[in-house]
């Protein structure tokens, strides 16, 4: 005898559903400290000279252009948390997501079996910061993806990961 509605799939389609959603991870903060340090140094110094060279030259009053690149910081800080909140990746049975953005939220799908390089880069800022990033490249161009921001032993794990994935999925084709 069934008990329940037809649409109810009980504790044992819960637990089903629970299993296929995707555990996602974020980025760690230390990126988003980075994005923030390089912007205030940036809008920072434009303010000053925004602000310093028309107030000497010109008079006080022109001191007032200064207010656009601190108005510009102040977005800009606001913007990057977002940014950086949205920026997140799932490891699944079969392939890798990775959901990205605000106001365009984009998720991208890599397959495993169609990873053909997975590398980790940290430029000389990154690497200051301790943060690295995953580059996936796959046969196709407008498929490669990015995970910024990574520290770098998660990154290095994520690599081998991925290529141990990729080079198991691809032998079975």
């Amino acid at each position: 005898m069934e008990t329940g509605s037809p649409g109810d799939t009980g504790a044992a389609g819960a637990t089903e559903a629970a299993r296929d959603e995707p555990v996602w991870t974020g980025l760690p903060p230390g990126l988003l400290r980075m994005r923030r340090l390089l912007l205030v140094v940036w809008l920072g110094l434009l303010a000053l000279a925004a602000g310093l060279l028309p107030g000497l030259f010109l008079g006080p009053v022109w001191a007032v252009f200064a207010l656009v690149p601190l108005a510009l910081m102040v977005w800009g800080w606001v913007m990057l948390g977002r940014n950086w909140r949205s920026w997140r990746y799932a490891e699944r049975a079969d392939d890798l997501l990775i959901s990205r953005g605000v106001l365009w939220q984009e998720e991208t799908v890599v397959p495993y079996g169609r990873m053909q390089l997975v590398e980790v880069t940290s430029g000389p800022v990154e690497r200051h910061f301790g943060l690295a990033s995953v580059q996936l490249h796959t046969a196709a161009a407008a498929t490669d993806a990015t995970i910024p921001g990574l520290d770098p032993a998660e990154a290095e794990r994520l690599r081998d990961r991925l290529t141990e994935l990729g080079e198991a999925r691809s032998a079975g084709l």
